[in-house]
């Protein structure tokens, strides 16, 4: 796994970067594992846009992925490494004893022919799954689950890790990459590892059509527009002091928009400001 460069044969090349893939040991996805993805374009049933900027893209299958890990006591062999055009890591192939298959998100360290499994037994390996309650403090893991057999919610993008900083009770407490330290039930599920891909925030995007490729439409700035379309936009030259809005007008970068006092005694350390 590395970054590739190109030849700047033109303005796009130059600068551009990518995957060399050389961790991808299969090319096409298993079958059985896939599904079609419906395009909406980001368009409601009146046909209206919903969401700006989406639109357009190549087109893609999603790969069902195995976020419960609840096939217990169970080993599995890796198979294969494949790319996930609907996520930033990379994906693993398992072979279970059984004849069961399915994918799930490949951590670093985690190469074919390794066996992963489910259990309360399971080594501190990457790959295994275990409950929070059967980790020891220290133990860095991924795809974290928020409630007991729901599946794994936190920690899925690459290189993500999250760190399991200590138990009171039936709760765990864990460092999330954000830096908040945020309690989950001792119950809930976990893999250990970090996610992998981690050379993916290094790669240099290089020009617009590579974000149409992935389905990402232009933005204009609020600045750019006239009054009538932006509450940032009109006036001579570039306007100053302005407190940055949504097109509708609500506060934006910087502004909170956390709104859930459920969970708000969950958190005991809010994250770290950038």
């Amino acid at each position: 796994m590395g970054i590739k460069k190109f030849r700047p044969t033109s303005p796009g090349r130059r600068g551009m970067t990518g995957f060399d893939f050389s961790e991808i040991t299969k090319s096409k996805p298993e079958k059985a594992l896939t599904k079609s993805l419906k395009r909406t374009g980001a368009r409601n049933n009146f046909g209206q846009i919903t969401i700006r900027h989406q639109g357009g893209g190549h087109k893609k299958k999603y790969r069902m992925i195995d976020f419960l890990r609840n096939k217990l006591e169970v080993p599995a062999k890796v198979v294969a490494i494949e790319y996930d055009p609907n996520r930033t890591c990379r994906i693993a192939l398992l072979h279970y004893a059984d004849g069961a298959k399915s994918y799930i998100i490949a951590p670093v360290g985690l190469e074919v022919g390794a066996t992963v499994v489910a259990s309360s037994k399971a080594d501190i390996k990457p790959g295994n799954s275990l409950l929070l309650s059967e980790l020891p403090v220290g133990t860095i893991i991924h795809n974290i689950e928020l409630r007991p057999g729901k599946g794994g919610q936190l920690c899925r993008g690459a290189g993500a890790e999250a760190t399991l900083v200590g138990r009171v009770g039936k709760m765990a407490q864990v460092k999330l990459p954000s830096g908040e330290v945020r309690e989950v039930l001792s119950t809930c599920r976990a893999t250990v590892g970090q996610v992998g891909n981690t050379d993916n925030e290094n790669v240099t995007i290089g020009k617009a059509g590579r974000k149409r490729w992935k389905g990402v439409r232009p933005s204009v700035r609020g600045m750019a527009m006239n009054p009538v379309d932006h509450p940032m936009g009109g006036g001579e030259g570039r306007g100053k002091g302005n407190h940055p809005t949504t097109p509708w007008g609500k506060p934006c970068k910087g502004h909170r928009t956390r709104n859930n006092k459920a969970t708000d005694r969950f958190i005991i350390k809010r994250r770290n400001k950038k």
